[in-house]
């Protein structure tokens, strides 16, 4: 039988436990709350500015901008990584990391160099436990990232692929589609051959954004101009999508795990009061037991 004392304490220890998970599932649902507003205020201006950038490419003729042209030739690619800097979210990072080292691969397969860019501390030491060069980490990037810090990152981006030093940029994400689903993607950003993106209300598998019939549009001062101002924005906006959708998916993933470990620990909690009762009533039996045992001895 076990001991009485040591059930006493691993019993304290698991409602101790069941105390931590619960609050951090408590904090899991605050955050995912305020990230969620966040992304779907982003999401109708995103959607919009994305459908106005492609009518507007599709109706100037033959003005284009760098940013849409895809090179015929892919001789580097730039991916980013968008992990979380915490872990105890269940399967989020791992989801993640597995999609990335599926597209790495991909590359190695094919001869095609790339850079790697990770940001998040579990995919940091992921791929330097796998051995795996990153150009740029990145761990600054909270559970409320901002469109300043985003707004670097995309300019550089924009630099690199003008400038012809990447021909593509990927971004591997937790992709928010509901609540009840996300799902891990790795999303060409660059070239912009559709800036007409999917939002977080349709469909995984539905194509980029339709765009209406063919409108006449007057350009002032001139379509290069509006093109060249809309277009980068329009990327901006996308990229910053980005890490809206992942910052909800670790805290839904969050919110889910710790959920699951608090029914888990009250789970637990029954047994081990179970198995003390059990032996606190056999003990009691026993010493029962031995007292008449002994008062029969006496006589």
């Amino acid at each position: 039988m076990a001991n009485l004392r040591s059930l006493v304490k691993r019993r304290k220890a698991i409602r101790n436990i069941r105390k931590i998970t619960k609050t951090m599932e408590l904090i899991a649902t605050s955050r995912f709350k305020k990230a969620f507003d966040r992304a779907m205020e982003a999401d109708a201006y995103t959607k919009k500015i994305a459908e106005l950038a492609a009518d507007l490419s599709k109706n100037a003729g033959e003005v284009t901008h760098p940013l849409l042209a895809a090179r015929p030739t892919v001789k580097k690619i730039l991916v980013l990584v968008l992990t979380a800097n915490r872990g105890l979210c269940g399967g989020y990072n791992g989801g993640i990391l597995r999609e990335a080292q599926g597209q790495l691969r991909k590359f190695r397969e094919v001869g095609t160099p790339f850079d790697l860019e990770v940001s998040g501390k579990r995919g940091l030491n992921y791929f330097k436990f796998q051995q795996v060069p990153t150009t740029v980490t990145y761990t600054h990037f909270e559970e409320k990232p901002k469109f300043e810090e985003v707004d670097v990152l995309a300019a550089k981006y924009i630099d690199l692929y003008t400038s012809g030093a990447v021909d593509q940029v990927i971004v591997v994400y937790q992709k928010f589609v509901s609540i009840s689903k996300q799902y891990p993607v790795a999303e060409t950003l660059l070239p912009l051959s559709s800036v007409a993106v999917q939002t977080t209300r349709q469909p995984a598998a539905a194509a980029a954004v339709v765009v209406g019939p063919k409108q006449d549009y007057d350009f002032f001062p001139s379509a290069t101009d509006i093109l060249s101002e809309l277009v980068p924005v329009a990327f901006k906006v996308r990229l910053f999508k980005c890490f809206l959708d992942a910052a909800v998916g670790e805290q839904i993933a969050r919110r889910v795990a710790m959920k699951a470990a608090t029914e888990n620990a009250g789970d637990l909690i029954k047994d081990v009061s179970r198995l003390y009762n059990r032996t606190r009533q056999a003990n009691i039996t026993k010493e029962i037991s031995e007292l008449i045992a002994g008062s029969e001895a006496l006589k």
